[in-house]
């Protein structure tokens, strides 16, 4: 079987089971093959519903399912701007881009490894900006002003930091897995303080200064 019908299998698993509940989610799975960011030498797992290693990076890609849930909890439209915060081997910001194109994406990975890996894996995406460098203190670093409809954090956070929330724009918001090493709460933060709380998750820990 090819991968793009392992892929389509892989789709629609995530609908039966409930983990994609939108139109424009599933058109995006669907144009963005899994198999195309695994790291060399896991292609054969590339459709299982389970994180992947990235190597001996320490960082993993993850969970389809984990992914098509925070996905639909952006509430992502066409025109968005952005920030990704561990872009890995790129998949989400793959996927994220093809939502909002012709919106823009800023991705952010601190392993210079992993950048290069995923800055290759999206070379095909126009509307996709990889930033080798610190997301914890947000892009351009330090900045003030609101510039983003949407900060996603693929890392696990003690807190959201505060460079963050002055990226993003007033109506925005971003969305992080909060909590400790061992567990963690998928949560979205407004920039008025105000909290959405989703499932419990794991994800491997937040590396930057800005926290």
């Amino acid at each position: 079987m090819s991968g793009s019908n392992k892929n389509y299998l892989m789709v629609q698993s995530l609908v039966r089971d409930g983990y994609i509940r939108s139109w424009k989610v599933r058109d995006a799975f669907l144009k963005v093959d899994r198999g195309l960011f695994v790291w060399p030498g896991t292609e054969s797992l590339a459709y299982i519903d389970e994180p992947l290693p990235l190597g001996d990076t320490g960082q993993t890609i993850s969970a389809p399912s984990m992914i098509a849930i925070m996905l639909e909890a952006l509430e992502l439209s066409p025109f968005h701007k952005v920030l990704e915060i561990g872009t890995g081997s790129g998949y989400s910001a793959a996927l994220i881009s093809t939502i909002i194109k012709p919106g823009h994406v800023v991705t952010m990975e601190i392993n210079y490894r992993l950048f290069l890996f995923g800055k290759r894996n999206l070379a095909g995406y126009s509307n996709v900006m990889p930033v080798f460098g610190d997301g914890t203190v947000g892009y351009p670093p330090y900045s003030t002003e609101p510039l983003y409809d949407r900060i996603i954090i693929m890392a696990a956070a003690r807190r959201v930091p505060q460079t963050l929330l002055r990226q993003l724009n007033d109506d925005g918001f971003i969305l992080a897995p909060v909590g400790d090493s061992d567990y963690q709460v998928l949560t979205r933060v407004y920039k008025d303080g105000g909290m959405d709380r989703f499932g419990g998750c794991v994800f491997v820990k937040l590396r930057g200064i800005g926290l």
